[in-house]
Order: C-alpha cells, then structure tokens, then sequence
C-alpha cells in the first residue's frame, strides 16, 4: 500500500475535523432550533389560554374573540384550569432547556417560576374571594370604557355579553356563598364598605347605567337605524338582566354574606392561612423572605426615613414637634385645593412638567402616550388616591392615570409631586408602555410580569426624582419621604395583621404617627392591606432591590457608570423576578468592566 505523504494525511484530517464539527453544529443548531420552535409555541398556546380564560382582559387588550363573554367562575372551568396548569408544566418539562440558547433560557425560567408559584396556589380557596372594596363584579360596568366598540358587530358582542350578565353574577354568588361554609370571606369591616358601590348600580333607567356609556357616542360610521337598534337592544339587556342581577346581589350581599363574614382580620385566620400568606409573600416579593423578616425591615426603614425627615423639620424651623408637623401638615388650607377640578388641573400640569425632565436620565422612552382622569365617583370614596390603567395591546387606547378627587381637602399638594412620578413617568407608564413596545420576548413577559418588579420600579423613580429636579421645595420633599414612609410602614402593618393580629386600630394609629398622610387615606390604605394580603409587600422590597442593585453599578465602574444605560437595563427585559434582575446587572457590570 502506497504511503501518503505527512502533509497529506494532515489535510485529510483537518478535513475530516471541521466536516464532523460542521456536522455536529448542524445537529446542535438543528436540535436548538426545534426546543426553540417548540418553546415559542407553547408561549404562544398559554397566552391565547390567558386570554381566553379572562375574556375582559382580553377585551382590554384589545383582542375581540371573546368580547361576548364574562369569566367563567364554575367548579368545572376552575378545574379545567387548574388541570391546564398541570399540563402546562409537564408540557415545558418536555422541552429540552439545555438545547436552549441562552436569552430563550431565560424566558424558559420565567414562565416556569410564574406557573409553579400558580399550582402552589391551587392549595389554597382564595378564589372564594371575588371582590374587595376597591372592585370586583359591582364595579364590573368599568368594562365598558376598555372594550374596542367600532362597528356593529363589537356592540352586537356587548350586548351579548350584557344578556349573559345574570349568569356571571350567579356564579359569583355561589362562590361567595360557598366562602362563607369554608371560611373564605371578607372581613366584616370591609364588607360593609362594599353595599354602597352595589345600590350605585340599581339605577331607575338603563340609560343611567355605566353599562350604558358605549351607547351614547356611537362611530358615525354605524348608520342612524342601527344606532338605534342597538341602543334598545342594550337597555332591554340592562333592564331585563343587568339590573335584577345587581337587585339580586345586594340582597344577597346585605342579608346573608355581611352577617356571614368572618369577624378576624388576618389572612392567618384562614384555613391554612400561615402558609397562604407566607405563600403570598413570596410571590409578590419574588424572594424568599420570611414574613418575619419582612417586618424587621420595615421597622428598621421606617426609623432611618423618619430621621431623613426630621431633618427636613429642622431645615423648615418649624416651631414644634413631628407630631405637630404631621398636623399642621394634614390641616394647613394652604396645602389643600377646594375645588375637585383645580386638583385635576394640578395634576395634569405636574405631569406635563415631568415630562420635560426625562431625557438627561432615560436613553429608551415609550411611544405611547399617557393621559390623566378622575378616578370613578362610584369608587372614589373606598378607594386610594390614584392608580394606573395600561395601555391596550393593539395601540388603540392610551395608558391613564386615574386620580381621586374625592374631598380634595384630603389630598395635600405636597404629595402630587412624587404621586404623579410614580403612576406616570417614569413610573408605571413608562415602565409598562415600555415593556409592551418591546420586541423579540414573548407576551407573558411584555404584558406582565412580577408586582415587585412593577412597583418596585415605580417607588425606585419617587427617590429618583430627587435627582431629575422633580421636587421644588422642601415640602415637596418631605412628600417624597412621606410617600416612601408610607411603603415602609406597610411592610410594618401588612405582616403585623396578617401574622400578628395586628388590629385595624393599631395598624391606623402606626400609619398615623409615621406618615403625614390624611386620616381618610390612611384607613382606605389599611383597609387596602386588609383585603388585599400580601399584595402591599412588593413595592418596598422591590425598591430596596433597584437601588441597591445601583449601587453596586455606581462602585463599580466608577465614573464609567451611565445612569441611562443603567436604566435601559433594568428596563428593556420588562417586569422580571427580582433575582433574575439582580444576574441581569451583575452580568452587564462584568461586560462595561471588560
């Protein structure tokens, strides 16, 4: 057998190398690319699951396949979900994560997080609660302003959805009965706040009715004829269901779920309910954190922000005590508007001025626009000083944010500032239109997304403000302070009612002496932690996160830090477990070093 040359023999072999590695990056990216495919599909079935199990939410994001139908509340469609989870979970488990490149890895632990905290929840009944005092089925005609209503067919799905009503209550009804046998209930102190928004409903005439609305400014592009058919189709829908339901409702509300509800205020009163909250800790605060251990954070936030505070005093040389400040600050006209509409107005003109702060410190902002509303009348009263409602998904409807003009000698100037900052920009506006505008992550991430994150955020840009030249005066300030004081102290009063048997009492009178909140404000915002478990957590944890995260940048690279790139990365992954946020600054502190 001829011999080959030694140069010879080391080219065959090279050759034979790189045709087996081509081989074996062909599998290895074929096999990528099919847990991809099939990773991006499974997302793709869940969201249209998410979707189709909560049709309003649906109908708020803009998608009209189920615009004729409320949430399906029976025992057979919970265990349809319920089962759907399972199978959920076994279906990721069956993708293989290791084929997975590295940003696909991340959204597959995501989901993966989010449905287990899900199933863990399966243990526990809380379904049995289906309102509280800030919503639930008596406000449920705020659907309308939500529901794309552009030609004749979107009305026809209204009025369907009007006429299956009556079905939806009933559901609830039984569920709220079936709470009251298993001990699943509101408090009884905050059902009682809940008749009022219920007879806001029993109007004398359909046309006064909030479910209504979509029928008194109809598109010109609906003919005058088919106006007026729909608009008798809809109040007959409002007459003949939507009302005996509501009738229905407050009878059953006031003569049988208020004298049934449980007296405790705790969620540890529930059945098993240490562990639900100690579960609903973790989930809203995306750690591991002990409600124990959350206390004593709280306790020690609110001394450190309380010196931050009599500082202020001193600066101000106010002639008193903090307890007298607190007065003077909750009772001086000059802090208060009379009129509801020049509160508004103050509103609108803070946030059009902290538009124009915004460039020096975000390099990515949203296209979306965001508008300022009053809160309902119908709510006002039992709900909190302002919120957020996102922008749909289809682009059709703004991001708003909702203000209470309930008793405006309730709502102190000095806490507009820092109020506006966190319900619009660049607090949840801009985070969530943010978020959805991304591209290239899947819709459980763009639409969604952890609450500590969320409100964390939005409590990171109140103390960011400072910075963005936001407050004006020392008052707007101690507004800051005062909104940061009163996160702090839910950390103190959330898990002192639900683990300590805390009483309303008590919890009021610790917001009281820590925060110069209006009195009416502060028992809306415990009776809020009351219904709410667990939910009021998220926003100091999730700040202290941020800005220790930031911190640790700032060390770091020194004068090589740019607080907009930091911002682009904090933001530009949406709403993520804290965790994960903390790996995702990590690794972009090791990438600016090198």
């Amino acid at each position: 057998m001829p011999q080959i040359p030694h140069r010879l023999r080391i080219t065959a072999l090279l050759a034979l190398l790189l045709f087996a590695s081509a081989c074996a990056t062909t599998d290895d990216n074929g096999a990528a690319g099919e847990a991809v495919s099939e990773l991006h599909t499974f997302f793709d079935d869940e969201w249209d699951r998410r979707l189709r199990e909560n049709p309003t939410y649906a109908s708020a994001q803009g998608d009209r396949r189920w615009n004729d139908q409320w949430p399906d509340l029976s025992d057979e469609a919970r265990a349809d979900r319920q089962a759907a989870d399972q199978e959920a979970l076994n279906r990721l488990d069956a993708i293989d994560r290791s084929a997975l490149p590295e940003e696909e890895q991340l959204n597959y632990d995501l989901f993966r997080t989010e449905l287990e905290r899900r199933i863990e929840g399966h243990d526990f009944d809380h379904h049995l609660i289906t309102l509280n005092q800030r919503g639930g089925i008596q406000s449920a005609d705020d659907t309308a302003g939500r529901v794309p209503l552009d030609d004749v067919s979107d009305y026809e799905d209204w009025i369907a959805r009007l006429e299956g009503f009556g079905d939806y209550m009933d559901q609830t009804i039984d569920l709220m009965y079936e709470g009251i046998e298993t001990g699943w209930t509101l408090p009884q102190v905050i059902a009682e706040r809940i008749p009022p928004q219920i007879e806001s409903q029993l109007v004398e005439h359909p046309d006064e009715s909030g479910f209504y609305e979509p029928f008194k400014d109809m598109p010109d592009r609906i003919s005058e004829s088919e106006q007026e058919r729909l608009r008798e189709a809809g109040a007959a829908a409002i007459k003949d269901v939507v009302l005996p339901a509501y009738q229905r409702f407050h009878a059953f509300f006031t003569e049988e779920y208020i004298p049934g509800a449980r007296e405790t205020l705790g969620a540890r009163h529930f059945p098993d309910g240490e562990a639900y909250y100690a579960w609903r800790a973790r989930d809203f605060t995306t750690t591991e954190l002990t409600p124990e251990e959350i206390h004593e954070i709280g306790l020690d936030e609110v001394a450190r922000i309380r010196e931050e505070m009599l500082e202020i005093i001193d600066e101000l040389e106010f002639d008193g005590d903090f307890d007298d400040f607190l007065h003077y600050l909750r009772t001086d006209e000059k802090f208060y508007y009379e009129d509801p509409d020049d509160l508004l107005q103050h509103y609108k003109a803070e946030s059009k001025r902290i538009d124009g702060l915004l460039p020096p410190f975000f390099k990515t902002m949203p296209r979306m626009p965001y508008g300022v509303r009053p809160i309902p009348d119908s709510i006002a009263p039992d709900t909190t000083t302002a919120y957020y409602s996102r922008p749909a998904a289809d682009g059709t409807r703004a991001g708003f944010y909702y203000v209470n003009l309930y008793r405006p000698d309730t709502r102190p100037k000095w806490e507009i500032p820092a109020l506006s900052v966190h319900e619009a920009v660049p607090g949840h506006h801009f985070q969530i239109a943010l978020a959805q505008e991304l591209e290239g992550i899947p819709n459980f991430r763009r639409y969604g997304g952890p609450t500590a994150f969320v409100e964390g955020w939005a409590l990171y840009t109140e103390w960011l403000a400072h910075e963005m030249g936001v407050y004006e005066t020392l008052y707007d300030e101690f507004g800051q302070l005062t909104y940061e004081m009163w996160r702090a102290v839910r950390l103190v009063v959330d898990t002192g009612i639900h683990t300590m048997d805390w009483t309303r009492d008590e919890a009021i009178d610790f917001f009281m002496s820590n925060a110069a909140r209006a009195e009416h404000d502060i028992i809306n915002e415990i009776d809020r932690y009351i219904a709410w478990p667990g939910q009021a957590l998220a926003y100091k944890i999730g700040e202290l996160r941020i800005r220790e995260l930031r911190a640790r940048a700032e060390e770091a690279l020194g004068d090589d830090f740019d607080i907009r790139e930091f911002h682009d990365v904090v933001l530009l992954n949406g709403a993520i477990p804290l965790d994960v946020l903390e790996q995702v600054v990590d690794d972009w502190i090791d990438e600016a070093r090198q």
